[in-house]
C-alpha cells in the first residue's frame, strides 16, 4: 500500500476515512519516512485530504464486509472505505489495491472504478 491506497475521491476532493490515516501513518514509520509522515499529515491539516468520520452504520457495514469477504480478506480498514464510500454515493477508488477492490460489490453501483 501507498498514500493513495485506500482514499476516495468525492467529487473533486479527495476523501479518506479515519482507519485509513491510522494505516498510512503507521506504514510510513515502519519505513522510517517521518518527513513523508509528517508531510501527509499536514496536507490533512491544509484540507487537501479530508477525513471522513464513520457513523455507527458505517461500522456496522465494515463488520459485515468483513464477514462477506472473509475469505478474502479485506479487513476493517479496506472495508471501511467501502462502508464510507457506500454512504456517500462514492463510484471511484483510488488504490493501488486492485485485489481487494475489483472483488468488492458496492450497494451504490456495480463495480468500483479504480484510480490511478
Amino acid at each position: 500500500m501507498d498514500l493513495f491506497t485506500s482514499a476516495h475521491l468525492a467529487g473533486e476532493r479527495l476523501v479518506a476515512p479515519s482507519p485509513v490515516i491510522t494505516e498510512v501513518c503507521y506504514m510510513l514509520a515502519r519505513e522510517g519516512r517521518a518527513r513523508a509522515e509528517a508531510a501527509f499529515l499536514t496536507s490533512i491539516a491544509d484540507g487537501d485530504l479530508a477525513v471522513a468520520e464513520l457513523d455507527a452504520e458505517d461500522w456496522r457495514r465494515t463488520a459485515e464486509l468483513v464477514i462477506q469477504y472473509g475469505d478474502l480478506p479485506l479487513g476493517g480498514v479496506d472495508a471501511s472505505v467501502v462502508a464510507v464510500a457506500e454512504r456517500l454515493g462514492v463510484a471511484e477508488v483510488a488504490t493501488v489495491d486492485r485485489r481487494h477492490f475489483s472483488v468488492v460489490r458496492p450497494r451504490q453501483v456495480q463495480a468500483f472504478a479504480l484510480l490511478p
